[in-house]
C-alpha cells in the first residue's frame, strides 16, 4: 500500500523570491499589533486586574462540581469566573472580575459577593462559604508585569542558546521570529478584545516553544547545508533547506490543527481564549520559522563560509611548506 504524502520529495519551491514583500507585510502586521496594544489595550482578566475571591467546599462531594460551578456563577452576568480546585478535590477557589461601576463602589461590591454566593448555597446543597476576600488590583497588576517580564527573558534566552548553539546570525533571526510570533497574537487579543490572563501567557509560552522548535529544525538543515554546498548560492541554499524541512513542518502543523480546530468548535468556553491563542501560533509560528528566521540570515551575512573553522598559523604554514595555494 502506497503511503499518501502531503508533500513530495523533490519539492523546490522559491520561498525567498518573496522574501522582501513577506518582510514588509509582517513588519507593518507587527506594528499595527503593537498599535491595537497600545490604542485599545489588553482585556485583563481577574488574574491581573483584581476582583473577588470566594472559597468554597463542597462537604459532601469527593470532587467539586466544576462544570455546573462556572455555568452557574457565569449567568450571574459578571463575565466568566475563574475557578480553580483549592486544597482537597472538594475545595474551589472562585474569582471573579468587578464591573467599572462597582469597583469604587464597596456597598456595591459587598452586594454583587452577596449574590454570588447566594446563589451558590441555593444550587449546591453541600457548599460551604469558607472565605470572601478581594485580590488586590495593586498585586495583580504585579502579577501582569512579572509575566510580561518571564516572556521577555524567555525570548532572550533561547536567542543567547541559538547563538551558542549555531552563530550570532541564527540568534537574530530566531528572536525576530518569537517577536513577531508574539506580537501578532497580541494583537488579535487587542483585536477582538479576548479576556487576556494567566492561561494565555501559558498559551504564549507554547508558542514560543512550537515556533522556536520549527525554527531550530530549519536552521540545524541550514548548517548541514552550509558545510555541504560551499559553493551554492545563499539563497538557493536557504531554499534547498526549507524545502528539505517542508515535509515534517507540514505534517506537524496539520497534526496539531486537527486537534486544535476540534477543541475551538467544541470545547469549553473556558478555553477558547487558550485554544484560539495556540491556533493563531501555529499559523504565525510556521509561517515565521520559514519566512521570518530564514532570510534574514540573508540580510545578517551568512555565507558559504559561516561554519568553516578559521586556519591557525600552523596549519597556513603547514599549507605553505605542502606547496598549496
Amino acid at each position: 500500500m502506497k503511503l499518501l504524502k502531503l508533500v513530495p520529495d523533490d519539492t523546490n519551491i522559491k520561498f525567498l523570491k518573496w522574501r522582501i514583500p513577506f518582510y514588509v507585510v509582517s513588519t507593518l502586521l507587527i506594528i499595527a499589533s503593537w498599535g491595537l496594544v497600545f490604542t485599545n489595550g489588553l482585556n485583563l482578566g481577574v488574574d491581573f486586574v483584581g476582583g473577588q475571591q470566594i472559597q468554597v467546599t463542597f462537604t459532601e462531594s469527593e470532587q467539586a462540581p466544576i462544570a455546573e460551578l462556572r455555568e452557574e456563577v457565569a449567568s450571574l452576568g459578571y463575565g466568566e469566573p475563574v475557578i480553580q480546585r483549592f486544597g482537597a478535590d472538594n475545595g474551589v477557589s472562585i474569582r471573579f472580575r468587578l464591573p467599572p461601576e462597582v469597583e469604587e463602589d464597596a456597598a456595591a461590591a459587598d452586594a454583587m459577593t452577596s449574590r454570588v454566593t447566594g446563589a451558590i448555597t441555593d444550587n449546591f446543597a453541600d457548599a460551604r462559604i469558607d472565605d470572601l476576600s478581594a485580590v488586590s488590583g495593586k498585586v495583580s497588576g504585579e502579577l501582569f508585569e512579572t509575566a510580561m517580564f518571564a516572556l521577555a527573558i524567555a525570548m532572550i534566552a533561547i536567542a543567547i542558546y541559538i547563538w551558542v548553539r549555531f552563530e550570532w546570525q541564527f540568534g537574530v533571526g530566531a528572536l525576530y521570529a518569537l517577536v513577531h510570533d508574539v506580537s501578532l497574537t497580541l494583537g488579535m487579543f487587542a483585536l477582538f478584545q479576548l479576556e487576556f490572563d494567566l492561561k494565555i501567557i501559558a498559551a504564549i509560552l507554547t508558542i514560543i516553544g512550537f515556533s522556536l522548535n520549527d525554527t531550530i529544525v530549519v536552521y540545524d538543515r541550514i548548517r548541514e547545508n552550509l558545510k555541504k554546498y560551499r559553493k551554492m548560492p545563499i539563497v538557493e541554499l536557504l531554499d534547498l533547506s526549507v524545502n528539505e524541512t517542508l515535509a515534517r513542518t507540514v505534517m506537524t502543523t496539520l497534526t496539531l490543527l486537527v486537534v486544535l480546530v476540534a477543541l475551538l468548535l467544541l470545547g469549553p468556553d473556558s478555553l477558547f481564549g487558550f485554544t484560539a491563542a495556540i491556533t493563531l501560533g501555529i499559523f504565525v509560528g510556521t509561517y515565521s520559522s520559514i519566512y521570518m528566521a530564514a532570510p534574514i540570515l540573508v540580510w545578517l551575512g551568512v555565507d558559504s563560509h559561516s561554519f568553516v573553522p578559521d586556519e591557525s598559523s600552523a596549519d597556513k604554514q603547514d599549507r605553505v611548506a605542502r606547496g598549496e595555494a
